[in-house]
């Protein structure tokens, strides 16, 4: 085995500064004047995938949460707490504060590869680090909130402070909760706070990539929390406990899996650096306990990642045919309480039935809107009096229209009680032949009794 030293820490950070770009910008990206996501509440409205839908629509969360757990559940099942180091905000914005903001900015640790100890005084410029820190985290919460509050409305607000109170004291409130974390809690939110440290165990199995410390190449150095050598009699440990000081939740992995790792390896990357000096690899790996203790390859392709892996597919798949299933206009139709109307005009009977239509355009542009109606096995059975011509409904507006029908002909020779028929609407755009939907509800026909007394 030949020495080589890794270099975990420098790819997390390349992941990291890409990760923020694209969470950054994504919310300026816009097509057909849709978002890729964007949950608001003040316009009531689901960007997904560049598609708007409506909040009768928002049966589509409840998949987008489904993926976001399965996707969790599958990620921690393959790579253990990789979520944890590699793509949360709480270490990104650690990382920031503490290695650039205190260590390389102001100064005040003077190694980045010690972040166990704590240095006393520099009072003043640990107040400047919270407010470089503060000012950021402003900017991390306004990214935040672009996702439920679109960038173009969000500036909008900002310049006109005194009518949107609520989102500038949400904006302030939750930037000094951020700071507040990151700067005095620091990593014991992941210790004490997070639950997802919590849950893991439930999801690791032996094949779960972790990050080991392999003793039987270095040597045993814990008896289970007891610390019995700091260099081991036997194994190439040397004892310099780099891995012991560059750990950002002050732990020693020599000690054994914990629920403080995050699986960030930067003690690999340090042990590394030291064993390549000897022309031996790192002691430390990111691998799974029973690869460690067989020698041979992670096992990735397992009963639980393939059944995880599936499930996500499926709950994939479903997520793109519900919202490819999307309706360009929304329609409800509710009956008025009378059941029918029955008039005698010029000698002529006119047996009508009045409903109440709820339109709404969820494109995003203007449509002229109006619909057919027919019963159930009659031919010719109903005409439409009201409304006599088509609506225009502009992008993402609301109507509602009384809608009248009327029988043409006699239904029915019933002297005991009234006929129901199934009533069939097709609801359209006159303007574009793909925006049709489709609605049922019924049409009452009075008994012959009724009819007799308006003769």
């Amino acid at each position: 085995m030949q020495g080589h030293i890794t270099k975990y820490t420098q790819k997390r950070y390349v992941w990291y500064f890409i990760t923020t770009i694209i969470i950054f910008i994504l919310p300026f990206i816009r097509m057909n004047d849709n978002h890729f996501f964007l949950l608001s509440f003040d316009h009531k409205k689901l960007h997904l995938f560049f598609t708007a839908f409506d909040t009768q629509e928002f049966y589509l969360m409840p998949f987008v949460l489904i993926l976001l757990f399965l996707t969790i559940f599958f990620i921690t099942t393959l790579g253990g707490r990789i979520w944890c180091a590699w793509s949360c905000p709480q270490t990104i914005f650690r990382v920031i504060y503490r290695d650039i903001i205190q260590t390389k900015l102001l100064k005040i640790r003077k190694n980045i590869n010690n972040k166990q100890k704590e240095y006393e005084g520099q009072f003043f410029k640990k107040i400047i680090g919270v407010l470089i820190f503060y000012f950021i985290s402003i900017v991390a919460v306004s990214n935040l909130l672009w996702y439920f509050i679109p960038p173009e409305d969000f500036f909008a607000y900002i310049q006109n402070p005194g009518e949107h109170l609520l989102l500038l004291g949400i904006l302030f409130c939750a930037s000094l909760f951020l700071t507040l974390d990151i700067t005095y809690l620091a990593e014991k939110f992941c210790v004490y706070v997070c639950p997802y440290a919590r849950i893991q165990s439930v999801m690791f199995d032996h094949d779960t990539m972790q990050v080991i410390y392999d003793e039987k190449r270095g040597g045993v150095i814990y008896d289970g929390k007891t610390k019995l050598y700091k260099k081991p009699p036997e194994g190439e440990c040397v004892g310099c406990e780099a891995c012991v000081s560059v750990c950002p939740t002050h732990i020693d992995i020599r000690a054994g899996m914990q629920l403080e790792c995050i699986n960030c390896l930067e003690c690999a990357d340090a042990c590394s650096t030291i064993q390549n000096k000897f022309n031996r690899p790192s002691l430390i790996n990111w691998t799974s306990a029973k690869a460690i203790q067989t020698r041979e390859k992670v096992n990735y392709f397992r009963f639980r990642t393939i059944a995880y892996a599936g499930v996500l597919t499926i709950a994939l798949i479903a997520l793109f045919v519900m919202g490819s299933q999307k309706e360009h206009m929304l329609l409800n139709i509710n009956r008025s309480t009378e059941l029918y109307s029955i008039k005698n005009r010029n000698d002529e009977l006119q047996i009508t039935n009045a409903y109440t239509f709820l339109f709404q355009n969820t494109d995003n542009k203007a449509h002229e809107y109006y619909f057919e109606a027919s019963l159930e096995g009659v031919e010719g059975g109903v005409k439409i009096l009201r409304p006599s011509k088509a609506f225009k409904l502009e992008a993402g507006a609301k109507d509602k229209q009384i809608v009248v029908l009327q029988a043409q002909k006699k239904l029915a020779d019933n002297d005991k009680k009234d006929t129901i028929f199934p009533l069939k609407i097709k609801a359209y755009a006159v303007d574009d032949g793909k925006i049709v939907v489709y609605r049922e509800s019924i049409f009452v026909y009075p008994k012959n009794t009724l009819l007799k007394g308006k003769e």
